[in-house]
């Protein structure tokens, strides 16, 4: 006697009802980049769909976030000067502390993440303090804490560490705890790869490196068990979420993690993967709505508990419909 298992997808009723892996808006976080200026919302050419906003602009993406029942927004800012030691991503009045005041004032239960790096900052594109041509992990740390601090006197929910400097995330424990923001989580981008996925977002945040790679920092794509040590490391420094990024590429890295792991997963959905799909189907080769949901159905079912990516307002949508 063999078994039956098409008696359970016989149709969408049966299927909805046995289905193990469920997509809600309280799964996605939504990127936002915000720029100096007014009266901006720009397209950003290589993520169609997605904008620059000036903070006097961010009224209506703020409200249609709420409408669709996104809980979470990440911002990444793109200041208007740079110098070596990225001095505006902790300036008090920055373009992110801006933004997170300007969000907050529109809509305080919104959760606000704040991405915290320099390479948006540095004059130099990398995402730490620059001797000769290596970044310097040590010197880094103090600047990545001052950016995390400035990000939480402004009014962040989370802080979200993606430098890959060893040490950081203990060091941003210390100086937010020290400062009286015990309670502001901390997500670290703890498995971050030096991926080939991430060029729009280097064109959407300005933020291509100068010179050389970052593979010195970033991990190498071809390592998973020290992905493991990294997410152990950040765990016993304090991180209360840890992150894969890429998303797609690296499941088998997100369902290590859950495996292993107790504390929350996200996994970022990046930009080269948007692309993708977005040019796949404006060219007609695929069905974008149809691809999209698999592709985050996949990176939930892998084990993410939240899911970053450029997808969510348009996913949100989507599952409305169904």
């Amino acid at each position: 006697m063999f078994k039956r298992h098409r008696r359970l997808r016989a149709n969408s009723t049966i299927r909805d009802m046995v289905r193990e892996t469920v997509l809600n808006p309280n799964d996605f976080i939504y990127p936002i980049f915000v720029v100096e200026g007014h009266n901006i919302k720009s397209e950003i050419s290589s993520l169609k769909g997605n904008y620059h906003y000036s903070i006097d602009m961010l009224d209506d993406i703020i409200e249609k976030v709420k409408q669709l029942g996104v809980k979470g927004v990440i911002l990444f800012g793109i200041p208007d000067h740079k110098d070596e030691v990225a001095t505006p991503a902790f300036e008090e009045n920055g373009i992110v502390q801006r933004a997170v005041k300007k969000i907050k004032a529109l809509a305080p239960e919104l959760y606000v993440i704040t991405d915290v790096c320099m390479c948006e900052y540095t004059s130099h594109g990398h995402c730490g303090i620059i001797h000769g041509h290596e970044v310097d992990n040590d010197d880094t740390l103090e600047y990545i804490a001052k950016i995390a601090l400035s990000h939480a006197k402004s009014g962040a929910d989370m802080v979200a560490p993606s430098d890959m400097m060893d040490g950081r995330v203990l060091l941003i424990r210390n100086i937010l705890d020290e400062n009286g923001f015990k309670n502001v989580p901390i997500m670290s981008y703890s498995a971050k790869y030096c991926s080939a996925f991430y060029g729009p977002f280097r064109e959407a945040a300005n933020s291509a490196p100068k010179f050389g790679n970052r593979k010195s920092y970033q991990m190498d794509p071809a390592n998973v068990r020290e992905a493991m040590l990294e997410i152990e490391d950040d765990i016993n420094e304090g991180a209360d979420i840890i992150m894969v990024k890429p998303a797609m590429s690296y499941l088998d890295v997100v369902r290590l993690a859950r495996d292993r792991y107790d504390l929350p997963i996200a996994a970022y959905n990046v930009s080269g993967e948007y692309a993708m799909v977005k040019a796949a189907a404006e060219m007609g080769y695929i069905d974008e709505k149809a691809v999209a949901m698999e592709m985050l159905t996949s990176i939930k079912r892998a084990g993410a508990n939240m899911i970053i990516t450029y997808f969510a307002l348009d996913a949100c949508k989507w599952l409305r419909e169904e």
